[in-house]
């Protein structure tokens, strides 16, 4: 039998539900970023112009305490940037997203060149021990390598050391109403939550697939930056439903998630730039008008 198919409408209306923007919902603050697998946090007040458009009655300072409490975390993941995540998700997460920082790494031509025929390892002691010493800057990783190593690229490096040790941003930069400069420190180091074992892959699919789906493989690959998950969704088929959208891709999604008809009233949300919601899936159409 044919897998049914989904209007953009519908798309657009089952997005909305399950992004908490069709209706805002009453969960706390920390429940809502692990439902939503973390929110973009590239620029600090994004997650909380997030969580406004999603919670209601929400108070920024709440989500702002559990930065400064150390129950949340800001670090690079998908798609190897920034996101506000709970610490407990950070811990697990951070593993599974290694194959994609290590890919934007030794993959771009403009840090490859000053990685060629280096090992990192010594680097990267040295950078765990300068963050847990004190959180620092990559100007300050810079300068600490360049003395060390003066034939060496010292801003490569120091990238290196945010992109394969597990870095988190430390506050006072991410809380409400304050800022502070870009300063690193290790997770565990941060929060004294050891890193764990990571996630299985496919409980990372399920989970994206219950905030964003259904969602086709390329889908999934664009919100996380992943690659090989066909086979990953092939292994799920069988827990899984189908369907086709309007491009007669098929859609994958987890058993019991609400579809809607299209027809549901959608109010005006403000999302932040970037928002995950705008960002996840390789077609954007069923939340942004195609470009004609």
């Amino acid at each position: 039998m044919p897998a049914p198919q989904l209007s953009l409408r519908a798309l657009n209306r089952t997005l909305l539900a399950r992004q908490l923007l069709l209706e805002r919902s009453r969960m706390a603050p920390l429940d809502a970023v692990e439902h939503l697998v973390g929110l973009q946090a590239q620029n600090p007040p994004s997650p909380y112009l997030a969580l406004r458009a999603r919670l209601e009655a929400f108070d920024p300072l709440d989500l702002s305490r559990h930065l400064e409490r150390r129950v949340t975390v800001r670090m690079v993941l998908m798609r190897g940037t920034i996101h506000f995540v709970s610490a407990r998700d950070a811990a697990r997460l951070r593993e599974v997203m290694q194959p994609v920082l290590h890919r934007e790494l030794y993959g771009n031509r403009t840090w490859a060149r000053g990685l060629e025929g280096v090992d990192v390892a010594p680097i990267l002691e040295l950078g765990e021990r300068l963050v847990e010493e004190r959180p620092r800057s990559l100007a300050e990783l810079r300068r600490e390598i360049a003395a060390r190593w003066p034939d060496l690229d010292a801003g490569t490096l120091a990238y290196s050391i945010r992109n394969l040790l597990p870095t988190i941003q430390v506050t006072p930069r991410g809380l409400w109403g304050r800022t502070g400069p870009v300063a690193l420190t290790t997770l565990d180091h941060w929060t004294g939550r050891p890193m764990g074992e990571p996630f299985p892959l496919h409980d990372v699919v399920l989970r994206y697939l219950r905030a964003f789906g259904p969602a086709a493989v390329a889908d999934v690959a664009a919100w996380s930056g992943l690659r090989g998950l066909r086979e990953v969704l092939e292994r799920l088929r069988p827990s899984l439903r189908t369907f086709r959208d309007p491009r007669g891709r098929e859609l994958f999604d987890v058993p019991d998630g609400p579809i809607l008809s299209g027809d549901e009233p959608a109010d005006v949300r403000l999302l932040p730039d970037y928002d995950n919601a705008l960002l996840s899936h390789e077609d954007r159409a069923r939340i942004v008008p195609p470009l004609t």
